[in-house]
């Protein structure tokens, strides 16, 4: 297998369309954070939660202090993360903010239940995490939150939805795992045999 590899220069100051440009190379999961209590709700769809530590169980996510969601986690100080299937893109969409729904009016069509923090929380997602605010960093445009994790539930689906150069993405455990399988290098016990 070939590579080319292109050497571009660094500027001193690089655009935020062109750094936006080079991070949609990263794949990243798809989730909706929720925020509020009971009415008082809102959610976004974001890329960029992370785990930060496992014991105690733990994970990072960074949210635009202008989102609509913003005032709802610094007031109730919890949150929910929803991972979402392949087959949620619907409610990706709905949380992204491009069809004018906000607040409350996002969570239509799909099933919620409150966890224990009181965030709403995705019956059906890959994994629902029930999250309390530990820390929060604010830098520029964005906080970077810390949240540790009071709960969480997981399904048995397999397929996930990711978000790769601007567009969803399905990844499916065991459909992935036989595409990758079929362009492999093969195993040392293959190469013995021939």
């Amino acid at each position: 297998m070939t590579t080319a590899v292109q050497d571009t220069a660094i500027e001193p100051s690089a655009s935020p369309a062109k750094f936006r440009a080079a991070m949609r190379h990263l794949t990243g999961g798809v989730c909706v954070i929720t925020v509020g209590r009971e009415l008082d709700i809102s959610g976004m769809t974001v890329t960029s939660v992370a785990s930060l530590a496992i014991d105690p169980p733990t994970l990072i996510v960074s949210i635009n202090r202008q989102s609509s969601s913003w005032p709802l986690l610094q007031r109730y100080r919890s949150f929910g993360v929803n991972i979402l299937t392949a087959d949620q893109v619907d409610i990706a969409e709905r949380f992204s903010g491009g069809n004018g729904l906000q607040g409350i009016d996002r969570f239509s069509g799909a099933e919620w239940v409150s966890g224990v923090s009181g965030a709403p929380l995705l019956v059906g997602g890959l994994a629902a995490i029930d999250c309390k605010v530990d820390e929060i960093v604010e830098r520029h445009s964005h906080a970077v939150v810390i949240g540790r994790v009071l709960n969480l539930q997981q399904s048995a689906c397999k397929a996930g939805l990711a978000y790769w150069q601007g567009r969803y993405v399905a990844i499916d455990r065991d459909e992935d795992a036989v595409r990758l399988a079929e362009v492999s290098l093969p195993t040392a016990r293959a190469l013995w045999e021939i």
